[in-house]
């Protein structure tokens, strides 16, 4: 039997790429979705054996999701798959459920040996992730979540989040995209360890920053 793979990411060419990469006879992609409502409605009728999920979805953060597909998908084996090496996005990943962490730069190889991995019970950290991981715990390399300071285009935005303003209507009035509005945003959270928008709101009130 192949191993089923669900793909959840919001560019077209990523998807076309893993595909490409996975295009095995011991692989079979069952389904890819590009937000996480659609990735939902996909596991509610079919639960690949992993998937490869991307930390920036549009609609949900992929952290939050990984937490929730845990909770209600607790067979499907869960790899991040991201442009973002830094270590709390690892540890956040890991700490809800993924069994994995690749990089989009990954190769063909290392790609397949995440799948096969993760399929036999076993954890699989890309090469360069281990290293970000090794140098904070031997180097003392702090987090950007444990320095918890916010750059004056991450303060920009959350006084506008402050002020109840979307993502998109954030992303039109700084003339930014809306993936890069996101990013922020997500920065921001794991800064302010801020789990929704109140808390997110209520901490940044408690530390002065709006």
């Amino acid at each position: 039997m192949p191993i089923t793979i669900g793909i959840a990411d919001d560019h077209l060419l990523v998807i076309q790429g893993i595909r490409a990469m996975l295009d095995k006879s011991n692989f079979k992609i069952i389904f890819s979705a590009n937000n996480g409502r659609e990735l939902l409605e996909n596991l509610e009728s079919i639960q690949p054996d992993i998937l490869l999920l991307d930390i920036q979805m549009p609609d949900q953060s992929g952290i939050e999701l990984c937490r929730e597909i845990r909770q209600r998908f607790p067979e499907v084996r869960v790899i991040a798959l991201t442009n973002m090496d830094e270590s709390h996005y690892v540890k956040q990943m890991i700490r809800n459920g993924a069994r994995g962490y690749l990089l989009k730069n990954t190769d063909q190889t290392s790609m397949i040996n995440a799948v096969e991995e993760v399929m036999m019970g076993n954890q699989y950290l890309d090469k360069q992730v281990q290293q970000s991981l090794m140098d904070e715990v031997l180097l003392g390399k702090k987090s950007a979540s444990q320095q918890a300071t916010l750059t004056k285009r991450e303060l920009e935005i959350l006084g506008l989040i402050a002020k109840e303003y979307s993502n998109t209507e954030i992303a039109e009035k700084l003339f930014i995209s809306l993936r890069t509005v996101e990013t922020h945003r997500l920065n921001i959270s794991h800064k302010l360890n801020a789990k929704n928008l109140v808390t997110l709101v209520k901490e940044a009130y408690k530390r002065g920053l709006i």
